[in-house]
């Protein structure tokens, strides 16, 4: 009997994990797939155990078995060997076995930061794919796929290569939900539209959860469900990841599966063959249930607006006049009276937001979201806090987010952060979970309030989200495209990187003058030659024309000179900026406040804006 005609008739028992059982034989093989050549008899072994415990559906040992996995192990040659092999095994256990072969194919990108290109990707599962339908399983098993995205598209591929039957399976990011927040009868519904013949959940969580998830989810009239729980939430000790050993409980809730009508059942992370076994002993002489009645849950989210003038965004305030931010990096140490001295100077100054650096050159300072709330608090003005992808995982993010919806600051510059090795602890890990791309995302998700994970938060956040652009580069093409994608991905206004020549602020606005988004140019008075030296040649993405490191170096020693001529440099990129762009983003050098004060004053009598009567307001 064909695969899809025994899930019409029966609920089919999925094997569990391979790598777990693996590892409880003290194999410690840190790519499973190239057992498939190097320790063929080992992974017959495991299709054993698992078809002698009860499972009639089995998966072949190529979940990771692509160019873009086993290149971490310098095994991205070992494609073809390593899938045909696989399938060919798992098709030798099963000889003399009523059971079916899946080959099965895992997700590829993740939350984390995609490290190549979509069409690297897409390459990549070609490949595999190819080489296990040349084996001829008896259908394919998408499985641990958290990109909803990326496993339509391989369903779409596998499509055009082959009509065999095949299980597509999503990875929850919370109850009832994929990251992102898609539903999971939705996601299902299109795994469907896309040419999938069983669709379902795996790995991530527990029974409990997954029951929980499938309690939305309707019966298809055109395709059947799926579900292989992982055995537990996992433990970690000493480097790796351990599931509670709980078959019996595993077999309690086999029923409860069947109850939300799922007709192909194994295992995921942490499930043996004891959790396959009990499964399959509790299902025996059950059918499939036909109907299904579904409870529909409301999903409520408090909306939250603003509605006093003085509220308005970075953004909005750009396109209506020249708008002025200044950067103020938190201190080193940790006196900040003279921090909060420069915040009051310049929120008198009537500047529009102070920005406060995450971390900046991967050297820590105060935390900018405490020092954030204290300027708010203690001199009335508004942050604008930086928030990097190196120094927080996806949990660290979000929590930081949501510390500063709660202490009302709404204004934030997403961006990736300098490497650890620029700054004081360069054996620091940084953690890069996400990218600015990503990051600006999944802060506009939470102004849908949905958590990163997919989860409802109970109420809307209303961050207003800036990006960062760098002028300074050889292709400014490159760096528009970049600012294009970053808009795509939600990025409200830009913020550049110092520029230091009159021309090139030309040259930037011709480029970006399309783009319909405010950009923030950047500025930064020097403060003596050396500064400007260190800028020139030190700061990647910086570069002083030679006039103006003349300009300095002929203020010698004279520091007070030195100053004077960083603020006429400064106030002559103005005139130009002005011109240009709506948006002015000084940068305050070693907390020297009074020179961006005096900037701030210079922008606002050229402009002809007095912003007293906005700060009576406040």
């Amino acid at each position: 009997m064909a695969f899809l005609d025994a899930l019409k008739e029966q609920i089919l028992i999925g094997d569990g994990a391979i790598g777990t059982l693996l590892y409880s034989k003290g194999i410690t093989e840190t790519c499973f797939e190239n057992l498939n050549r190097t320790a063929e008899e080992k992974i017959y072994e495991v299709h054993q155990e698992y078809l002698q415990a009860g499972a009639n559906v089995i998966q072949t040992n190529t979940y990771a078995a692509n160019s873009i996995k086993l290149a971490n192990y310098g095994l991205e040659h070992k494609v073809t060997e390593l899938n045909r092999k696989g399938v060919e095994i798992a098709k030798r256990a099963v000889r003399d076995h009523n059971a079916y072969v899946l080959g099965t194919v895992g997700g590829i990108t993740g939350l984390q930061t995609k490290i190549v290109t979509d069409e690297e990707i897409q390459r990549s599962f070609e490949e595999q794919l190819e080489n296990i339908l040349q084996a001829d399983p008896d259908g394919l098993l998408f499985e641990t796929f958290y990109s909803l995205e990326e496993l339509k598209n391989v369903i779409a591929l596998a499509r055009k290569m082959t009509d065999k039957p095949i299980v597509a399976q999503v990875a929850l990011g919370d109850i009832g939900v994929l990251y992102g927040g898609t539903p999971v009868n939705e996601a299902l519904n299109t795994l469907i539209e896309t040419g999938a013949n069983v669709v379902g959940l795996n790995c991530r969580m527990g029974p409990y959860h997954m029951i929980r998830s499938l309690e939305d989810v309707s019966l298809y009239k055109n395709a059947y469900l799926s579900c292989y729980p992982n055995a537990s939430l996992p433990d970690y000790e000493d480097g790796r990841f351990y599931y509670q050993s709980n078959p019996n409980y595993f077999g309690e809730n086999a029923l409860r599966f069947r109850e939300q009508g799922v007709r192909l059942l194994g295992g995921c992370c942490g499930t043996t063959p004891e959790h396959i076994r009990a499964m399959a002993d509790a299902l025996k002489g059950y059918k499939p249930i036909t109907e299904k009645d579904i409870k529909k849950k409301q999903l409520v989210i408090q909306v939250t607006k603003n509605t006093k003038e003085t509220d308005k965004s970075i953004d909005e305030i750009a396109k209506e006049r020249t708008a002025v931010i200044v950067e103020l990096d938190p201190p080193k140490q940790l006196h900040v009276n003279k921090f909060l001295d420069g915040a009051k100077a310049l929120h008198e100054a009537g500047v529009d937001a102070v920005t406060l650096a995450d971390n900046s050159l991967a050297s820590p300072r105060v935390d900018n979201m405490a020092l954030g709330a204290m300027m708010q608090s203690q001199v009335g003005a508004r942050p604008l806090v930086h928030l990097t992808c190196r120094d927080r995982n996806l949990i660290g993010l979000q929590s930081h987010l949501m510390g500063l919806h709660t202490l009302g600051m709404n204004q934030v510059l997403a961006v990736t952060g300098d490497p650890t090795k620029v700054g004081d602890f360069p054996g620091a890990s940084s953690v890069y979970d996400l990218t600015s791309f990503d990051l600006i995302s999944l802060i506009k998700q939470l102004n849908e309030g949905i958590s990163f994970s997919g989860k409802s938060l109970g109420q809307q956040a209303n961050f207003t989200v800036g990006a960062a652009f760098n002028p300074n580069v050889r292709s400014l093409e490159k760096a528009v495209v970049r600012m294009e994608k970053k808009i795509a991905a939600g990025a409200d206004y830009f913020m550049t990187q110092p520029v230091y020549c009159e021309q090139q602020i030309i040259d930037v606005y011709e480029a970006t003058k399309h783009i319909n988004k405010p950009i923030y140019l950047g500025i930064m008075p020097l403060t003596s030659s050396r500064n400007a030296e260190f800028l020139h040649n030190e700061v990647p993405g910086i570069k002083l024309t030679d006039e103006i490191r003349r300009r300095m170096a002929a203020c010698g020693e004279d520091k007070e000179r030195a100053e004077i001529e960083g603020i006429n440099i400064a106030k002559s990129l103005i005139d130009t900026a002005i011109q240009y762009f709506n948006g002015i983003y000084l940068i305050t050098p070693f907390l020297r406040y009074e020179m961006t004060v005096v900037l701030t004053q210079y922008i606002y009598e050229q402009v002809g804006y007095n912003p007293s009567s906005l700060q009576n307001q406040v």
